[in-house]
């Protein structure tokens, strides 16, 4: 079994030049917990979170406007909620090892790169998924 058999092809990201705002409305629109943040060359230069989104988030509390409260999501760069230099990991990587690294480092997503391209992204939920399916396939041995 290996990553490539279990991660995401199909990945949305955003350029490092990108905004909060761009961060917050991608995630809300796809759905999508882990934002790649690539360079202009395409390379991955970093990660997003809809938690790193929220904690950059001003807090609704606060005595401000709604047009202050767009400002900030208007002008902060994605680059300051971003994670720098995320893991990531081959496609051709077993997935013992991926399983490894998001449980080690407590972390919900490695993106997959080859030959420094992003290529896809394996999540705790992708992960769930190869549980499930290895519980039912024990199931089905252990009544046969």
């Amino acid at each position: 079994m290996l990553v490539r058999d279990y991660m995401t092809r199909k990945v949305s990201s955003l350029q490092d030049d990108a905004r909060l705002l761009d961060a917050a409305l991608m995630i809300r629109h796809s759905g999508k917990r882990h934002v790649p943040i690539l360079s202009a060359e395409g390379k991955v230069v970093g990660i997003i979170s809809d938690r790193d989104v929220s904690r950059l988030a001003p807090s609704m509390l606060s005595r401000m406007s709604q047009e202050e409260y767009n400002e900030i999501f208007e002008n902060t760069p994605i680059t300051r909620g971003m994670t720098k230099n995320p893991i990531t990991i081959s496609p051709e990587a077993p997935i013992d090892q991926a399983v490894s690294i998001l449980h080690s480092k407590k972390i919900g997503a490695l993106l997959v790169v080859e030959d420094e391209k992003l290529v896809g992204i394996l999540t705790i939920s992708d992960m769930l998924g190869l549980l499930h399916e290895l519980l039912s396939q024990s199931a089905q041995e252990a009544g046969a």
